[in-house]
């Protein structure tokens, strides 16, 4: 079945901003990876010596350091205390502990990340959830619902680089096209008319805003924005430290005064080679015209200080601890002190506990509703579980929930989600709990029967 008029103009319109943002998110992938060329060593270091540029990596300590803590531990139905078994039975079904990452990983470096939820044809029971990058995927937003209304995914490239298939998402339907030798989109399987009402994809934007940023075609914005230029300069200061180190950082030796018979063996007459002549000749020559001194090494301690500085700004400007970029404070701080210096930090990721959590809670309708046939109006009030997003001790943990429980300010499944453990793991707690009430219960009747 052809596009429609509309859907041809979503087609065209997705097309050309993926395109247009990909050379973007390339360039934001290379700085996450430390694989990308600093431009302005081109005009100070010859191409003979670029074997000694340093990378310094701080764009990937910055998303890192919040990816890590974002770890979702569960989802929570409305009218439950706990977190949900079949939802979270799906979610290990898909390895989403792992996928996952991936998902926040693309959202945080390269602005956003999709994921796809589709029919699993092996086992109704357990939807297919997939991770999508943002260099094959883009979605088109309605301005006045924010809700996706159109989504697309370029891939297969040949060995041209050009992509020769494309999957199509659209509110009642899915199109899977390719890409023929006449140059024309046509269609590779039957379109899948799923009558969702929504395309069966999900964004994840990093720093989503109502007002997009200046010259931005796409939604979102790196968590890298603010330390890539640090960073660079940082890696430049490095590149010159160890050009220096190769060139003047020991002392330089110079004779004046000597002639190219200094430079001969008087034996056989032989030329002396040049190391033998730099090690030792040189430096006991018979001419009485030659002087020979030596330069002092250079002080290389100005680029440890632009490091420092580098390391402050980066600081700075991130919200990450300054231990982050390889300063360390003169005496450790106490587990207090730690946790108050991470504040920054902590609400970063509890902000994108938010927006992700969000995100995670409408890949579960979808979820539930490929799974069920429909809409369950309870999802919309489903939560996200999230492990605590601060780096408190386990032994500061346990204590803090046992107080709250024994105050009666939390219940035993809530205390045991809030120590970290998974909804599978809770559940086998349960079960044996029970089972060891009634071998409790079992032995009381049977010394109640013994005594009478």
């Amino acid at each position: 079945m052809p596009l429609s008029d509309d859907e041809l103009v979503q087609f065209n319109k997705m097309r050309a901003i993926l395109l247009a943002t990909r050379k973007e998110t390339r360039m934001l992938n290379d700085y996450y990876e430390g694989v990308h060329l600093l431009r302005q060593l081109g005009l100070a270091i010859p191409e003979e010596l670029k074997r000694f540029t340093v990378q310094v990596n701080w764009p990937r300590v910055v998303v890192d350091a919040i990816k890590r803590r974002l770890i979702v531990t569960g989802f929570r139905r409305p009218g439950s205390d706990a977190a949900d078994d079949d939802l979270w039975g799906i979610w290990q079904y898909n390895n989403m502990d792992e996928r996952a990452s991936f998902a926040h990983t693309d959202a945080l470096a390269l602005k956003r990340s999709y994921v796809c939820v589709s029919t699993n044809g092996e086992d109704p029971k357990f939807p297919l959830i997939s991770v999508e990058s943002p260099e094959e995927m883009i979605a088109l937003r309605d301005p006045r619902t924010h809700r996706i209304v159109a989504a697309m995914r370029m891939y297969g490239k040949n060995v041209f680089g050009s992509d020769r298939k494309v999957t199509l998402y659209f509110p009642d339907r899915t199109v899977w096209l390719q890409l023929n030798d006449n140059g024309r989109w046509e269609d590779e399987f039957d379109p899948d008319p799923h009558e969702l009402g929504t395309p069966a994809v999900v964004a994840l934007v990093n720093r989503d805003r109502a007002t997009r940023v200046t010259g931005s075609v796409a939604e979102g914005v790196s968590e890298m924005a603010d330390i890539i230029p640090i960073a660079d300069s940082a890696s430049r200061a490095l590149t010159n430290a160890q050009l220096a180190q190769e060139t003047v950082s020991t002392p330089q030796k110079f004779a004046l005064g000597m002639a190219i018979t200094d430079f001969v063996d008087p034996v056989t007459g032989a030329p002396v080679p040049k190391w033998d002549a730099y090690f030792g000749s040189v430096w006991a020559s018979a001419n009485k015209d030659a002087k020979i001194g030596q330069l002092e090494a250079a002080d290389l301690g100005n680029f440890e200080k632009m490091m420092n500085i580098y390391a402050r700004v980066g600081s700075g400007v991130t919200g990450l601890p300054i231990e982050y970029f390889g300063l360390n404070t003169q005496n450790p701080p106490s587990e207090a002190g730690q946790r108050a210096g991470e504040t920054r930090l902590i609400n970063t990721v509890e902000e994108r506990q938010v927006t992700f959590g969000s995100s995670w809670e409408s890949v579960n309708r979808l979820v539930l509703r490929f799974r069920d046939g429909e809409w369950k109006q309870d999802a919309r009030r489903l939560e996200t579980v999230w492990r605590d997003a601060g780096t408190p001790t386990r032994a500061q943990i346990t204590d803090a929930v046992v107080k709250e429980f024994q105050a009666g300010l939390t219940d035993w499944e809530t205390a045991q989600e809030s120590l970290g453990r998974s909804p599978e793991t809770i559940k086998r707690m349960k079960d044996r709990r029970a089972a060891d009430t009634a071998t409790s219960l079992g032995f009381g009747v049977q010394a109640a029967n013994e005594a009478v």
